[in-house]
């Protein structure tokens, strides 16, 4: 640890403290994932998760649908079709989970950077 960190560490209680050292740990991908459920649009994310994961089910059921219906090639068509639309959409949500959760890894790093500023600045007037 650098002298600014120990600064830091000396300046904050303990519940500030806990929270800088739980920003700080590594954070893996189903822990972002997670942790997008909490907040204010943590809901929407539950939502979206739960419609990714029906629609991933629902290609499954359409792959089978094109391996088996050989027989009349309009329909072995549209079932293809139908898969490629289904692959676009789960894309679109992904990129929603994602860019939430790097929404949220952005949020962390601006937070510590408050914290920092805040107090340096304290320690400017003092």
């Amino acid at each position: 640890m650098t002298s600014t960190d120990d600064r830091i560490k000396d300046a904050l209680d303990d519940d500030d403290f806990e929270f800088l050292k739980d920003l700080e740990g590594d954070r893996g991908l189903f822990q972002q994932i997670g942790d997008s459920w909490k907040g204010p649009l943590g809901g929407w994310a539950k939502l979206i998760f739960a419609f990714t994961a029906a629609l991933g089910v629902l290609f499954l059921f359409v792959i089978w649908q094109v391996a088996h219906s050989t027989d009349h090639p309009m329909i072995h068509a549209l079932w293809a079709i139908a898969g490629v639309a289904l692959l676009v959409v789960i894309g679109f949500a992904k990129e929603w989970m994602f860019a939430r959760m790097n929404m949220l890894t952005i949020l962390r790093e601006v937070k510590k950077l408050q914290v920092q500023v805040a107090l340096l600045s304290e320690e400017r007037e003092s």
